[in-house]
């Protein structure tokens, strides 16, 4: 870590001396943005469940199936000068309960995920309209109720590095060092260091069309200590449609993708979704 915190150091240093102050005073907003508050109804397959029983990842111990999910993602944006300061939260739960006529009720997650994040980002250039800084970050990742055999997944992430952001397309796309803290598991508390990239896109394919998408892929390089069910490789993307129905709600499909490789386990675990998502999307300026 204190490598990444030297690199943008050095980074960050000529961006404050070539800071225009007089072209950018007085820039200022606050936005609320509800990114998505809807209903999705899927149907998923998963690869290798029963390698992963003991995981904390919900979406790969869970079972083949159709079901339908509650999302909740919003964020607060605020952009002053060249800096832009985003704190969003992020929840999603779905389950299914199978009741035979003979037999006991029985459950299965197929998705369960709450994260609580801030980012920082600055602008040191701007060109073609991408704006080009220094990016610092930090999450809360954990769950509503634990998944299979394991307990609630709790993991603290800090990360550092670079980003393109706020451009009309590229909303962003970083890549930063990681620092996670996972205390999962009360007698197995480790640090993990990692390499991360992310995104999140939006491109208006026409109006009242909108092609989305946003995900991470997660390498990791060293551990405080050994946990087989920590993982080695991390790849998250989603990918949705969505067209306006009335106002600001919108229909379309979407597809949502989860692979990933534990220590203690030499295959990867996968889910692959596909469903329609019926959602409310909309923006309150607060400051403008």
């Amino acid at each position: 870590m204190k490598k990444i915190i030297y690199i943008l150091g050095a980074v960050l240093l000529p961006c404050v001396a070539m800071a225009d102050d007089v072209e950018n005073q007085n820039k200022t907003s606050l936005v609320l943005s509800v990114r998505r508050i809807g209903l999705e109804l899927s149907q998923t397959q998963v690869r290798n469940a029963d390698m992963y029983q003991d995981s904390p990842v919900s979406a790969l111990n869970a079972d083949s199936q159709e079901f339908i999910k509650g999302v909740f993602d919003t964020a607060l944006e605020y952009k002053k000068n060249r800096f832009q300061w985003d704190n969003s939260l992020f929840m999603e739960y779905g389950e299914t309960k199978l009741k035979p006529e003979n037999g006991d009720v029985t459950s299965s997650e197929n998705a369960d995920d709450i994260l609580l994040s801030s980012n920082l980002e600055y602008e040191c250039w701007e060109f073609s309209g991408f704006k080009f800084g220094p990016t610092v970050r930090a999450a809360y990742d954990t769950e509503f109720v634990a998944s299979g055999d394991a307990p609630r997944q709790n993991i603290f992430r800090t990360n550092a590095g670079l980003s393109l952001f706020d451009n009309k397309v590229i909303k962003s796309l970083y890549l930063t060092g990681v620092y996670e803290y996972d205390f999962t598991y009360a007698n197995e508390k480790t640090s993990k260091l990692a390499a991360e990239l992310g995104w999140r896109l939006e491109y208006d394919l026409r109006d009242g069309v909108k092609f989305s998408s946003n995900g991470y892929y997660r390498e990791y390089l060293s551990y405080s200590m050994y946990v087989p069910t920590d993982l080695e490789r991390d790849l998250s993307a989603v990918a949705r449609l969505d067209t306006n129905l009335w106002g600001d709600l919108t229909l379309g499909p979407y597809v949502q993708y989860r692979r990933a490789r534990a220590r203690g386990v030499d295959v990867y675990g996968s889910n692959f979704i596909v469903g329609i998502s019926f959602n409310y999307i909309t923006k309150f300026g607060l400051i403008d």
